[in-house]
């Protein structure tokens, strides 16, 4: 919430609550004719944080818009034209898009911070040369495979929109080897605390005598949707290792590895593709 000190008091004339700064922001934007956008967006735009990241900022005081404290993570702002700073310190230009494909190890969370103090997925860009990248989706902390970060987050709203529909595959290890029936129930899906869970298909991989793998395809994404409709049917994950999202393979990415996508890849996850 912004500072009482930028919000005044109902006073005696109309428009009494409005401060010199927000009537000279709307004067501002009302003047411009270059395209306006709240605070926050524009700064995660920019490659510094996320958005939620930048509001923070925003509300603690530290970011200011041509010389000016705002708090405001709204406040309308000429993402070309405007100069900001935070602490100070000149906010460069919007960054070029990047877009990464990271084979995530069991074991890391899939967050900026932890509150747990846990190990978080951006321990391994440690020394990179990048700008601030985000997560496209997740994977939870005992899964792993490929995960996709980018600083676009017009195409990370886009990839993980449920219109989408991309296919995402997974190999996962199961502690039973199942029959068909099991894989057709799968597909049919069942309720699992009041929602309905399914899979687009599951298939036997291969199988030994206590375990088996399979190939499950999900086409949408719900919280730990595998790990929590195999347990509705008493099947324990040993394993859950996403392969690919679309077309986008994991191949033979180590672990912990990762790698800039191509402009194909990168394009193929557009909308309208």
């Amino acid at each position: 919430m912004p500072a009482a000190g930028l919000r005044g008091g109902r006073g005696g004339r109309r428009g009494g609550s409005r401060t010199p700064l927000r009537r000279a922001g709307r004067e501002r934007q009302g003047a411009s004719r270059q395209p306006r956008h709240g605070l926050a967006r524009v700064l995660s735009k920019r490659g510094i944080c996320s958005r939620s990241q930048a509001a923070a900022l925003i509300v603690a005081g530290r970011v200011s818009v041509n010389g000016t404290l705002v708090r405001d993570p709204e406040w309308p702002t000429d993402a070309q034209a405007d100069r900001l700073a935070i602490d100070g310190a000149a906010v460069a230009a919007a960054a070029p898009a990047v877009y990464v494909a990271l084979n995530k190890p069991r074991g890391l969370v899939t967050s900026a911070a932890d509150e747990q103090g846990r190990p978080t997925v951006y321990t391994v860009f440690d020394g990179a040369d990048l700008p601030w990248i985000g997560p496209v989706g997740r994977l939870d902390r005992a899964s792993e495979g490929l995960l996709l970060f980018t600083n676009d987050t017009a195409w990370a709203a886009a990839v993980t929109a449920p219109s989408s529909h991309l296919d995402k595959t997974y190999h996962v290890q199961v502690d039973r080897v199942p029959d068909g029936a099991l894989l057709a129930a799968l597909t049919d899906g069942t309720d699992v605390d009041g929602e309905r869970l399914a899979v687009k298909a599951a298939t036997l991989l291969r199988s030994g005598r206590r375990n088996a793998w399979l190939e499950i395809v999900l086409d949408e994404g719900r919280n730990r949707q595998i790990r929590r409709l195999l347990a509705a049917f008493e099947v324990g994950v040993l394993r859950l290792v996403r392969i690919a999202i679309g077309p986008v393979q994991l191949g033979e990415l180590p672990k912990g590895g990762w790698r800039h996508l191509s402009d194909a890849e990168v394009a193929a996850l557009r909308p309208g593709r």
